[in-house]
């Protein structure tokens, strides 16, 4: 037997912020990043409908991009001060995900961080608030699963935190949020929601469920990414990849990632490489590479219009260029002798990822570093 897990309610389409509207409670407690949903008027409507619901708020704001554990600690405690009985999530991942570590820690003040690393070790939540996630960036898929990356600046790691405690009560996915995106921004969070697609079908946990959501976001990405990025005002693309980025999400919260997240987050946490770019980059040569023991990356393309995993492979090269990214942490900036440096800790810290557990084919140390090396230079993997 199997459970499906998904966010209790889903409300989706332009304009459904409005649905806070209808929220039952006392006090709401918004986290959120830097000023975009400022500046977007975003944060004062969710307000206004907020307080037409009879809610109290408060906004706690600032939450940086890869969010820290002292972040948490910090909005934990000012949670703490006020009490509320709701949560919201409003913004990039991050915020969101930093929303939800401080609600551990609101719960449970005596919590200590490294416990939560272990996956499945998050203690049972709501028994003070419950969450709302309303996302501005169409990727993580944070909204619906139970998953919260926070990173650990003094051991410049970042920990991908697991339970489905986590699982917010409420996702808003509303399309009109997102149309003030900058490009690069839709681009790497776009490419995150397609490496989501790919990690979750061939996953080792088996899931219909999963599998279906997983193509179907795979479609909607390579449909509308590029007009997402070109033509950023249409809300139509912008709609349709939120919902992509959700179906992503609730596909791998259901049959989990593989060693491309794992890759990615040393390679955030060290160097600062945005996530879904670092995705891209990974993502074809950990195809090629998973393509030795799982004979299901054809069966994803097929669905974009080619037959064979290399072609699959090459249609991603091809997006991510299309859509203005690069092909090597080369690219970025990375020195190497800063990449020489810190390989072997990276290769150490991917291997013990959590992502890395659920990956179709087992990996050494030595060919997660192989991977990283023909990565860092823009190469073709060849095992």
């Amino acid at each position: 037997m199997s459970k499906l897990f998904v966010a209790g309610e889903v409300f989706h389409g332009p304009g459904s912020l409005e649905e806070l509207k209808n929220i039952k409670g006392k006090k709401a407690f918004i986290v959120t990043g830097g000023s975009s949903m400022k500046k977007s008027g975003t944060l004062d409507k969710a307000i206004a409908y907020l307080n037409e619901a009879g809610i109290e708020t408060t906004v706690f704001d600032g939450v940086e991009e890869d969010p820290s554990s002292a972040t948490s600690f910090k909005g934990a405690e000012a949670m703490r001060a006020f009490q509320p009985d709701w949560i919201v999530g409003l913004g990039g991942c991050s915020a969101i995900d930093a929303a939800k570590t401080m609600w551990i820690f609101y719960e449970y003040p005596d919590t200590n961080f490294d416990s939560l690393i272990k996956p499945f070790n998050v203690p049972v939540l709501r028994n003070k608030a419950k969450f709302i996630a309303i996302p501005s960036t169409s990727g993580t898929g944070t909204e619906t699963t139970g998953l919260a990356v926070i990173t650990d600046r003094e051991k410049g790691v970042k920990y991908p935190i697991v339970s489905y405690e986590l699982t917010p009560d409420v996702a808003i996915i509303d399309g009109e949020i997102c149309a003030s995106m900058p490009a690069h921004v839709t681009s790497n969070t776009g490419l995150d929601a397609l490496t989501h697609c790919v990690e979750a079908y061939v996953s080792n946990i088996d899931d219909n469920f999963a599998d279906v959501l997983a193509k179907g976001g795979l479609a909607i990405v390579f449909d509308n990414l590029k007009e997402a990025v070109k033509n950023p005002s249409n809300i139509t693309a912008r709609q349709n990849m939120h919902d992509a980025s959700f179906m992503g999400g609730l596909a791998f919260n259901n049959a989990w990632l593989g060693i491309v997240h794992s890759l990615s987050h040393q390679v955030g946490a060290l160097f600062g490489v945005p996530h879904g770019c670092a995705n891209a980059i990974f993502l074809p040569n950990v195809i090629r590479y998973n393509s030795k023991v799982s004979t299901r990356f054809p069966d994803l393309a097929k669905v974009i219009g080619k037959e064979t995993t290399e072609e699959l492979a090459q249609a991603i090269e091809a997006l991510r260029l299309d859509v203005n990214n690069i092909g090597s942490i080369k690219e970025f900036g990375v020195s190497q002798e800063d990449w020489n440096a810190k390989l072997d800790y990276m290769a150490a810290n991917a291997l013990a990822d959590p992502c890395t557990g659920f990956n179709p084919r087992k990996p050494t140390i030595e060919e997660l570093k192989a991977i990283y090396q023909a990565c860092y230079n823009g190469e073709v993997v060849n095992f």
